[in-house]
C-alpha cells in the first residue's frame, strides 16, 4: 500500500536540505542574469495571507525562470522603520527596536515555511545601522548636488500633546488619536528632496514594460502643464509686492477673469486682508489647514471661500478683480493663486454661482445669443469681450495673448507641474536620523561622512507625551559643530520610510559591503531589476520615488541606466472576510499558519494561485482548498503507483504524448503571462489524463515516463516540496529545482482533428470535425457539404467566404 502524503514531514525535510545545500544562494556565473524582485514586507508582526498572495506566485515565476536556464536572483528583506513600531512602544511599553526585531524573527520563520527560493544570504533590514548609514550618505550627496534643502512646510500639530502628528495619527474627525484634541497645522522647517528636478525625465516610460495604468497614474501625478504665467497688478497700502502672478493653461480666457483665489496658506493673505474681513478670513484659514489635500480637492464638496476685501488689477482688461481665498487652491501647486474664469471652468462657475460673482463669456459657444450660461462652456469657440483679440478662434487667441503679455513684460510662457518636492522629514523616532547638526554660529552643518552612521540611541525613553524621544535624549541631541567645534544640536527629524524602500533592491546585492552603498561589480552585473512584482497601490509613492532616486544616484555614478525596474507586474488584492483589502490597519487579516499546518505550504500556495487571475485578486475563502488538497494527493498516488506497462495501442500512445506536449505548451505560455490559475487547470487536466491512461490498460513505458517527468517539472515551481519528494522517490537525480523546464514538440502537440464552426450570414449553423491541417479550399467544401448548412444555402448564391484558419467558415449568401 502506498504511503500517505504527509506534507508536514515532506516540507520540513526539504526545507532543511535546501538550506543546508545553499540551493537557492545566487552565485555570479556565466548564465544570463535575471533579477526577480518582489516587494519586501513591513515588519508589523505576522505574515498574513496577503503576503502569501504576493510572494508565492512571485516565487513560482522566479523558479520557472531558473528552470529556463537563467541565473535568477530572488532576494528578501524587511522594511523595518516606521510609525507602527513607535505606536506599539507607547501602547505596549516595549521599545521599537525590540518590537521590530521580534517581529522580524517571527516573520522570517513564517516566510521560510512558504518554501520560496529566497536567497537569505542577501537579507536586508532597513533599521540595521549598516543599512541606514547609507541612507544618510545618500542624503549628504543629495545635499551636495542641491537636491536636498530645508524649507517651511505645514505639519499636523496637536496643541495639547505639543507635537507633530503623522496623517495616520489624525482621526477622521480631525482630532488627535492620543488626546482627541482638534488638530491644527503648523509651519515647520523641514527637509525636502528635489523630485521636481527630474519631472520631465520621470514622464518618459520608453523601454519599460509596465502596466499602462501605472504609467498613466504617474503622468497624472506629475501633471505637466504648458501655459503662461501672467501678472495681475497689486496696489495695496503697506504691501511691497506689486504684482500677483498666476499660472494658467487658458490664456485665451484672461478677459473672463471675474475673481481671484489665493490658497489659504498664501503669504499674501494676512497682508492684503482688510480689517473688516480679518476675523472671517482667519477662521477660514484655520479651518482649511485642518483638512487633508484630498478633502480640499474633492469635486463633490460644496465650494467654500471668503472674500479678503482686497483687489488686484487685470492688466489686459484694466478691470479690478476681487481676491478671495478658497480651500481648493493649494499653495504648492502653480503659484498658489488661481484666476477665476466662471464662464469657462466648471469649478469656477459653481463658485461664482454660490457667491453671486459675475460670469463673463469670452469664448462664444456656437450660435450664442448673449444669454447667461447654464454651465461653463469648455469647448472651442470664437473670442468675444476680449478687446483686440475679438473674433479670433480661441486656439489662435491663446497663442496671441501669450505673445502679447510677453511683449508687455506681464508674463511668460512656462511649464508647471502638479508634482512637488518630496518632504522627507518625520518628527518621529523610529527612522533614519537626518545627518545634520545645527550650530548657532555655522547654521545647518552636514555630519562628516567618516562619522556615519549617526546612530539611533537604543535607550530612548518612550512616554505617552506625544513628544519625540529624540528631542528629549540629551546625549543624542547635544553635540559639537564639525566646523567650529562649538556646542550644537543634532537634527531630531528622521527620514520618511520611503527613503529606505527607494534603494533596498540595490543593497540586496551586497548587504554587508562597507565601502559604498553597493559593490560596484555586482551592481554592474545585476542591475537594473528585470522583473518587479507588487501592488498597484504603490504607483505614485514608492514606484515614483524609487525612479526619482535611481535617476539621481545614476547621475552620481552609483548605478547605470535610466530606470530601476525594467518590467513591472501588479498582482491584485486579496480581500479579507469583510470584503476589504487585507491589511493589519483594517484588522481583517487572516493568518496562514493554521492552514499551512493542516494542508501544507504547497496546497496553500496552489490554492491562492487557483483563486483567479493573479492581477485581479479576489476574496479569501477557504472553501476551495480541499479540492487542491485532493488533486495533490492524486498526483502523489499517480507517481508512486506505476501502471502496467506493455504494448499500448498506437492511438493511445499518440493521445498521451499529445496531452503531455500540449500541457507543456500551455503551461509555458501561462508562466510567461503570470496566469497561474489556468496553468494549474492544465496540470490538473494532465493529471486526470495520466490517470485515465493508467486505468485503461497497458501503458507505453516511454510515453508514461515522459508524462510523469513533465508533470513533476511543471509542478516544481508551484508545489516545490511535493515535486522534490516525488522526483527523489522516483529515482531521479537531486534536485528537481536544478532541472530544465520541459520543451514541447509542435508536431506531437498538434491535434489530429479540429472542430470547425460553420456560419451562414454570421449565424452558427453547424460544427464539423476536420483534419487539423485542413486548408481553406477543403474547409469550404466540407462546410458546403453539411446537410445542416445546405438548408440555409439551397437556391442561394455564395457571395463571399470568410475563413479563419482552423476555426471558422462563414458563408455569406444572397
Amino acid at each position: 500500500m502506498t504511503e500517505r502524503y504527509n506534507p508536514a514531514e515532506v516540507e520540513k525535510t526539504w526545507q532543511a536540505k535546501w538550506e543546508a545545500d545553499s540551493l537557492y544562494q545566487t552565485t555570479d556565473d556565466d548564465r544570463q542574469k535575471f533579477y526577480f524582485l518582489t516587494m519586501l514586507p513591513y515588519t508589523s508582526g505576522d505574515i498574513h495571507v496577503g503576503h502569501w498572495y504576493a510572494m508565492a506566485p512571485a516565487d513560482t515565476a522566479a523558479r520557472y525562470r531558473r528552470m529556463r536556464g537563467l541565473n535568477v536572483f530572488f532576494p528578501i528583506g524587511f522594511d523595518a522603520f516606521g510609525l507602527p513600531a513607535e505606536n506599539a512602544a507607547i501602547r505596549q511599553g516595549i521599545h521599537p527596536h525590540k518590537w521590530t526585531y521580534d517581529n522580524i524573527d517571527n516573520m522570517r520563520r513564517q516566510l521560510k515555511t512558504m518554501g520560496a527560493m529566497f536567497d537569505w544570504t542577501s537579507e536586508t533590514i532597513s533599521s540595521d545601522p549598516e543599512y541606514y548609514r547609507w541612507n544618510q550618505w545618500f542624503f549628504l550627496k543629495f545635499l551636495e548636488k542641491g537636491l536636498a534643502y530645508r524649507a517651511l512646510a505645514p505639519a499636523n500639530w496637536c496643541p495639547s500633546c505639543q507635537t507633530v502628528l503623522a496623517n495616520e495619527q489624525v482621526l477622521p474627525d480631525g482630532t488627535c488619536e492620543r488626546c482627541h484634541t482638534p488638530v491644527t497645522h503648523r509651519d515647520l522647517e523641514q527637509w525636502f528632496l528635489r523630485t521636481t528636478a527630474y519631472a520631465d525625465e520621470l514622464l518618459d516610460f520608453s523601454g519599460l514594460d509596465w502596466p499602462e495604468r501605472i504609467a498613466t497614474m504617474q503622468r497624472n501625478w506629475i501633471g505637466r502643464s504648458e501655459g503662461v504665467q501672467i501678472a495681475f497688478g497689486l496696489d495695496i497700502a503697506g504691501v511691497d509686492q506689486k504684482e500677483l502672478r498666476v499660472f494658467t493653461t487658458r490664456a485665451d480666457t484672461i478677459f473672463g477673469v471675474t475673481f481671484m483665489v489665493l490658497a489659504p496658506e498664501h503669504p499674501l493673505v494676512p497682508l492684503i486682508t482688510t480689517p473688516d474681513r480679518r476675523a472671517e478670513v482667519d477662521a477660514y484659514v484655520d479651518q482649511a489647514r485642518r483638512q487633508t489635500e484630498i478633502e480640499r480637492l474633492s469635486t463633490e464638496r460644496q465650494k467654500t471661500g471668503v472674500f479678503t476685501g482686497a483687489y488686484c488689477k487685470n492688466l489686459l482688461s484694466g478691470q479690478d478683480v476681487p481676491i478671495w481665498i478658497a480651500d481648493y487652491a493649494l499653495l504648492w501647486y502653480g503659484t498658489g493663486a488661481v484666476m477665476g474664469v466662471p464662464a469657462h471652468d466648471q469649478r469656477d462657475f459653481e463658485f461664482a454661482q454660490h457667491f453671486q460673482i459675475p460670469v463673463r463669456v469670452v469664448i462664444a459657444p456656437p450660435d450664442w445669443d448673449g444669454e447667461p450660461l447654464e454651465q461653463a462652456y469648455l469647448d472651442p469657440g470664437v473670442m468675444v469681450n476680449s478687446d483686440r483679440f475679438d473674433g479670433l478662434p480661441n486656439e489662435k487667441g491663446q497663442e496671441a495673448i501669450a505673445v502679447y503679455v510677453e511683449s508687455e513684460g506681464w508674463g511668460k510662457r512656462t511649464v508647471s507641474y502638479r508634482l512637488r518636492d518630496w518632504l522627507i522629514s518625520r518628527q518621529r523616532y523610529w527612522g533614519t536620523p537626518i545627518p545634520i547638526i545645527h550650530c548657532p554660529e555655522c547654521g545647518a552643518v552636514p555630519v562628516p561622512e567618516d562619522q556615519l552612521p549617526v546612530l539611533l540611541p537604543e535607550d530612548a525613553e518612550f512616554k505617552p507625551t506625544g513628544e519625540s524621544p529624540l528631542a528629549r535624549h540629551e546625549r543624542f541631541v547635544n553635540t559639537t559643530c564639525p566646523r567650529c567645534g562649538g556646542p550644537a544640536r543634532r537634527e531630531t527629524d528622521t527620514m520618511d520610510t520611503f527613503m529606505d524602500s527607494n534603494w533596498y533592491f540595490i543593497r540586496y546585492l551586497s548587504p554587508h559591503y562597507d565601502a559604498a552603498p553597493v559593490d560596484p561589480e555586482r551592481a554592474e552585473k545585476w542591475l537594473p531589476v528585470d522583473q518587479y512584482t507588487g501592488g498597484a497601490e504603490h504607483a505614485v509613492m514608492h514606484l515614483l520615488y524609487a525612479r526619482f532616486f535611481w535617476k539621481a544616484i545614476r547621475d552620481m555614478g552609483v548605478v547605470q541606466g535610466n530606470e530601476p525596474f525594467l518590467r513591472l507586474f501588479n498582482q491584485g488584492q486579496i480581500m479579507g472576510p469583510d470584503g476589504q483589502r487585507m491589511s493589519k490597519s483594517r484588522g481583517n487579516v487572516v493568518a496562514p499558519d493554521e492552514y499551512v499546518a493542516r494542508y501544507g505550504a504547497d496546497t496553500f500556495r496552489c490554492y491562492l494561485m487557483f483563486i483567479g487571475p493573479w492581477d485581479e485578486g479576489g476574496p479569501f475563502g477557504i472553501e476551495g482548498i480541499a479540492g487542491i488538497w485532493r488533486w495533490l494527493n492524486r498526483v502523489w498516488g499517480l507517481v508512486l503507483n506505476e501502471p502496467s506497462f506493455g504494448q499500448a495501442p498506437a492511438e493511445a500512445v499518440r493521445d498521451l504524448r499529445r496531452l503531455t506536449h500540449q500541457t507543456i505548451r500551455k503551461a509555458t505560455a501561462d508562466m510567461e503571462r503570470f496566469r497561474f490559475n489556468t496553468l494549474l487547470a492544465a496540470l490538473m487536466e494532465l493529471t486526470n489524463g495520466l490517470l485515465r491512461h493508467r486505468d485503461a490498460g497497458p501503458v507505453d513505458r516511454d510515453a508514461w515516463i515522459e508524462g510523469i517527468q513533465s508533470l513533476l517539472l511543471m509542478l516544481a515551481p508551484v508545489a516545490p516540496h511535493l515535486s522534490e519528494e516525488l522526483w527523489a522517490r522516483s529515482g531521479r537525480p537531486y534536485s528537481v529545482h536544478t532541472q530544465a523546464w520541459p520543451a514541447w514538440d509542435d508536431d506531437l502537440a498538434r491535434e489530429d482533428e479540429i472542430t470547425l464552426v460553420v456560419q451562414v450570414n454570421g449565424k452558427l449553423r453547424d460544427r464539423i470535425q476536420a483534419p487539423a491541417d485542413i486548408d481553406e479550399k477543403r474547409a469550404t467544401e466540407a462546410a458546403l457539404a453539411s446537410e445542416r448548412v445546405q438548408q440555409f444555402t439551397k437556391g442561394k448564391q455564395v457571395a463571399k467566404i470568410i475563413y479563419v484558419p482552423g476555426r471558422l467558415v462563414n458563408l455569406v449568401v444572397r
